[in-house]
């Protein structure tokens, strides 16, 4: 058996995305070791370094062309620098928005293979043979049209919320899971999430911000749909990276 090649992550954005993602990696590789047969013990996983870095705000940074220190990209690749100098093989960045510097990320480090949360979960969805989808996301997000790329490309369907629940992605993002109030959080996107699902049936719905699951959970309101967590993909695929098993299907 192969020994586990080292993976990174990288997070601090915000931080208590990026310490989830962690555990949720942690998970993946257990899913994994037992799917192959092998004990889940303390020596069968990993080594895996997090990355939690401050980094200016994605989202502000894409709304501005003016460059200066409220630019993400310098704090990101000083991150990766240091996990790539640490052995890293593969990282996964635990923040969707960030995502639209991820080109510039892999050419600054060809060694490193840089996993791309949207062609994750487009792949997944494909896989699941699903032909549409529903977005909640950042305002950034949708600027660069992370997802709608990656799915256009897999042949899925993406629906986007209205200007005012955009405006209510938001707020429970900023005002709710950033400042630690879950509960303004979990209302308004439950709100949207039961929006999204009245106006386009029983499509899954894609939480593409690594705060969105934090403030859904244990909402009872959203228990039937059909929620998809992209760090949950994302995870799982660097899972795959870390045991040899290649890109996730």
């Amino acid at each position: 058996m192969r020994t586990p090649q080292t993976v990174g992550i990288l997070g601090g954005m915000g931080p208590a995305a990026g310490a989830d993602f962690v555990r949720l990696f942690v998970e993946a590789c257990a899913v994994l070791l037992r799917a192959r047969g092998q004990a889940v013990g303390d020596q069968a996983f990993p080594e895996h370094w997090l990355a939690q870095v401050p980094v200016p705000d994605r989202s502000e940074a894409i709304e501005s062309a003016q460059l200066g220190a409220h630019q993400p990209l310098e704090p990101m690749l000083q991150a990766l620098g240091r996990l790539a100098a640490l052995g890293s093989r593969a990282v996964a960045i635990a923040c969707n928005t960030a995502h639209a510097w991820h080109e510039t990320l892999q050419q600054r480090f060809p060694q490193i293979e840089v996993l791309h949360v949207a062609r994750e979960v487009a792949a997944h969805l494909a896989a699941r043979g699903v032909q549409g989808a529903a977005l909640m996301a950042t305002e950034g997000t949708y600027r660069i049209g992370l997802y709608e790329q990656a799915m256009a490309r897999a042949g899925i369907a993406c629906h986007l919320p209205r200007e005012d629940e955009r405006r209510l992605l938001m707020r429970g993002i900023y005002e709710g899971v950033k400042a630690g109030d879950r509960a303004l959080a979990r209302s308004c996107f439950s709100r949207v999430a039961l929006q999204l699902a009245q106006r386009h049936g029983p499509v899954a719905i894609v939480m593409g911000c690594t705060e969105i699951p934090l403030g859904l959970q244990g909402a009872d309101e959203v228990e039937r749909l059909d929620l998809l967590d992209p760090a949950q993909v994302l995870a799982s695929a660097l899972a795959s990276r870390a045991y040899h098993l290649g890109a996730a299907p």
